[in-house]
């Protein structure tokens, strides 16, 4: 007696727990489904909220009846999914998951309930509701948004570029030699392409690592070289997060010399990084073969060669710095260093460096960095900057220079709001404040002697109102400019009037493209919207269909906004606009809570304008569609690989009144070096009506969670003649990433954000990592399908490289962490190659 009591006490009080966890469910999708219906969403949540609540009551009872209402509930979830969303995989999670998982509890508590249902017929049922959770559970690792046309790889494509050809082609950068990475996109044509084919899709899988060398320079604050080492000759030459220069042995990674220039700490932007270095041989070197590697020394971390004033003499002896990196630091400063020692080039500037903050006024600490890889053309140095995004709208200008390569003279400056001006401003002028700004990396053409300029919007991105004429003609465009005189030959606009952040942050990459009557001059444009154009690079004239849509008015500035914006017929990454049926979650709750956000914002599609007295929903996000990243191209196969994000932002503009209420101050006024950035509450944007807060990725503020349904970010090939789609797929797993900011360690592919670019082969694979699970991978150019992968030793937010030395090839990758994308921090580059 007294053991079947307590049998029946245990089984009461099991009911109990399982009718008061209900209960807490029903409440809470009773109320917010209330709030839901008020603001015009679905009745579900509010209705299934009152059923589950009489469930919750009747188990709380010990009555039976309280099973069936649960069960009746589970099945009525079952058809409104099916109906909402059909067969979508992940959108059952959020709907059903939680529920078939509580349903499990409610059937072992039926023995136990008034009147009583058998132990087997209640196990059977909870058995039956095990195996569809599991069964369910087990299809994440199934592919899932995979797509193939079916058709093989293009049988024959275009030719190779010729954008290389010109009277100073044995540079590198313009033409390098197969085994080699000569610029920042393996050549100034920005594709990508190795010619290289001993790695395989065949035996990709014996890749083992070969070496690795640690930089040393950790930052505590800041982290992050996102940088794409050059590979010329048998060295290697890189940056790393604050500038340091160093030159590697590119058979084993030991250190041949390294150069620091000495960048302080809080001259460093948030988001800044160096993502790459540039190689020059002036014209009497041009065709000699560069410096081979030293022995190895026995101390790989040693200082700089030698003293400043030492290294200057040393510089200047016959011969000296005839081959050299250049590099722009993150505190603003071009630096030339002998490509051999390591040593300033003395004849470079002022002793081997040339600030290029001269003409532009007050420049606080952290508002100008050269984040990327300066382009050389012609022997012109180009070179754009960071400014600092979300402080004032009269920041330092955006002002393009050109420097001569060997002795660091300024040739021209291009400021786009004097165009009369070819040099530094008059006396007791800047160059015009707040101008647009090139923070990635430019393009070159040696043969038709231009440089294509990728710009961004205006400081103080987020508002129209006061941009001036010349600002709103360049903001956002592509602009050739030629770099004998630096004035703009021809520029395309990607928007017009944009206030979105969708400044053009990918490379353009240059192609000869398929016509009828052979090839044309190309370049291809990706974009952060996820359209692609392609354009003749002498005219800027589009050759593929460009057409013009109504987009979305209103907002904090209705008389400023576009009636249509330009759209690419050719192709984009972009996806079909938000809807509520697309909110996610892991629960009912999160989900509810994402739909009730979805509906208090602002959104009608791509372009939807900022507002201040609702959220504004930006979709694609600021980091793409394409980012800093950019495509690769095959010109023989004549296909596109692009990794691209798919995530939105949750936006809101902010009356000035109540931002400086909040107390946000820009960068420059407070007391932190490192605040007012996106880990912060949000941007002052000082000189304009409104500051802005963002939520990058929309993410829920208890579990951290997207409020999208997942892919989050993906790969795909295009047909270059085309414009078709061959594959896509999503890109990066779940390993580190789950609720409360915890990783799941679940290798299920879920497609994350990426940052970073591809590398694709002459032997039909792809190399990369850009995702958050801190993977490299290999894809298989025809098909999409991973064919082999390896754990980083951190973030791999960078593109890799592919090259050969001694009959090897080796495929080496930066693996330093990103700053916003929370993915491990680190200092390695890391050399992958087949067993000798």
């Amino acid at each position: 007696m007294t053991i079947e009591r307590d049998g029946r006490t245990t089984g009461r009080t099991w009911a109990m727990a399982v009718g008061a966890v209900i209960g807490l469910l029903a409440l809470a999708m009773t109320g917010g489904g209330a709030w839901l219906i008020g603001l015009g969403g679905s009745w579900y949540y509010a209705l299934a909220g009152l059923a589950l609540l009489v469930a919750a009551v009747q188990l709380l009872r010990g009555r039976r009846s309280g099973a069936w209402w649960y069960f009746g509930v589970l099945a009525a979830t079952v058809l409104w999914t099916l109906w909402e969303i059909g067969l979508d995989y992940w959108g059952w999670i959020p709907r059903d998951g939680l529920l078939v998982l509580l349903g499990i509890a409610v059937a072992l508590c039926l023995p136990r309930l008034e009147p009583r249902t058998r132990r087997p017929a209640s196990l059977g049922l909870a058995a039956g509701l095990v195996l569809i959770f599991v069964g369910a559970f087990a299809l994440v690792f199934a592919p899932h948004n995979v797509y193939h046309s079916g058709q093989p790889l293009p049988a024959s494509g275009p030719v190779a570029s010729t954008a290389a050809v010109g009277s100073t082609a044995a540079q590198p950068a313009n033409a390098p030699a197969d085994n080699d990475w000569g610029a920042y996109g393996r050549d100034n044509a920005a594709t990508r392409y190795s010619p290289l084919r001993q790695i395989t899709p065949q035996n990709v899988t014996h890749l083992k690592q070969a070496w690795v060398f640690h930089t040393g320079d950790l930052p505590k604050k800041r982290y992050g070289a996102e940088t794409t080492p050059l590979k010329i000759g048998d060295r290697l030459y890189l940056c790393t997060a604050r500038n340091v220069l160093i030159a590697l042995d590119a058979r084993d990674g030991h250190q041949l010399w390294r150069y620091d220039p000495k960048v302080r700490t809080p001259s460093i932007p948030y988001t800044a990084a160096c993502r790459g270095v540039a190689y020059y041989a002036t014209p009497a070197a041009a065709a000699v073969p560069p410096p081979a590697a030293a022995a190895k020394p026995t101390d790989s971390a040693a200082p700089p060669p030698a003293e400043p004033s030492h290294i200057a003499a040393a510089a200047g002896a016959p011969g000296a710095c005839t081959q050299r990196i250049i590099e722009g630091t993150l505190d603003g400063r071009l630096i030339a260093v002998d490509a051999d020692t390591g040593r300033p080039c003395a004849e470079f500037g002022d002793h081997g460096q040339v600030d290029i903050t001269r003409g532009m006024g007050e420049t606080p600490p952290g508002y100008v960095a050269i984040t990327s890889a300066p382009t050389i053309v012609r022997g012109v140095v180009v070179t754009g900057h960071q400014v600092l995004d979300g402080q004032r709208r009269w920041a330092p200008s955006g002002v393009i220079l050109g420097y001569d390569a060997v002795t660091g003279q300024l040739r021209w400056a291009w400021d786009m709001v004097h165009p009369e001006r070819n040099g530094l401003p008059p006396p007791g002028e800047t160059f015009a404040r707040g101008t647009p700004d090139m923070w990635t990396t430019a393009t070159g053409d040696e043969q038709l002697g231009l440089v294509y300029i990728p710009l961004g919007a205006p400081a103080g991105q987020y508002l129209s109102s006061s941009r001036r004429p010349a600002e709103n003609a360049y903001s956002d465009s592509l602009v050739a400019l030629d770099v004998a005189t630096g004035k703009p030959a021809w520029h395309f606009q990607s928007q017009q009037r944009g206030v979105w952040d969708y400044d053009l942050g990918s490379q353009a990459s240059l192609v000869d493209f398929p016509a009828a009557n052979g090839t044309v001059p190309a370049l291809v444009l990706p974009t952060k919207q996820g359209d692609m154009y392609v354009l003749d690079r002498r005219t800027g004239q589009p050759l593929t269909g460009i057409e013009r849509r109504p987009v979305p008015g209103g907002g904090v500035e209705p008389g400023q906004r576009a009636a249509t914006q330009p759209f690419s017929s050719f192709h984009t990454v972009r996806k079909s606009d938000l809807t509520a049926r697309s909110m996610w979650g892991l629960t009912p709750v999160d989900q509810l809570a994402c739909r009730i956000q979805f509906r208090q914002a602002n959104y009608r599609g791509v372009y939807t304008p900022p507002s201040a007295r609702r959220p504004w929903i930006e979709y694609p996000g600021y980091n793409g569609g394409s980012d800093w990243g950019g495509v690769a191209i095959d010109p023989h196969r004549g296909v596109i690989v692009a990794n691209y994000n798919d995530i939105p932002n949750y936006d809101r503009m902010v009356p000035r009144a109540q931002a400086q209420k909040a107390g946000w101050k820009p960068r420059d006024e407070d007391d932190s070096d490192n605040k007012a950035g996106p880990e912060t509450t949000g941007f002052a944007q000082l000189d304009t009506p409104y500051g802005y807060t963002i939520n990058a990725g929309w993410r829920m503020a208890v579990t951290g969670m997207p409020c999208k349904e997942p892919p989050y970010g993906g790969i795909q090939a295009v047909d270059l003649k085309t414009g078709r789609t061959l594959w896509y797929r999503p890109l990066g797993t779940a390993l580190r990433n789950g609720p409360f900011g915890l990783s799941s360690h679940l290798p299920f592919t879920i497609g994350t954000p990426n940052n970073g670019g591809s590398v694709v082969t002459a032997s039909g694979l792809i190399f990369v990592a850009a995702a958050t699970d801190d993977l490299i991978r290999a894809i298989d150019l025809a098909s999409g399908k991973t064919l082999w992968t390896a754990k980083l030793p951190a973030g791999g937010q960078a593109t890799p490289i592919v090259y050969r030395v001694d009959g090897r090839e080796y495929l080496v990758i930066m693996a330093a962490g990103h700053h916003f994308m929370e993915t491990p921090e680190g200092d390695a580059l890391v050399a992958y190659a087949l067993p000798r």
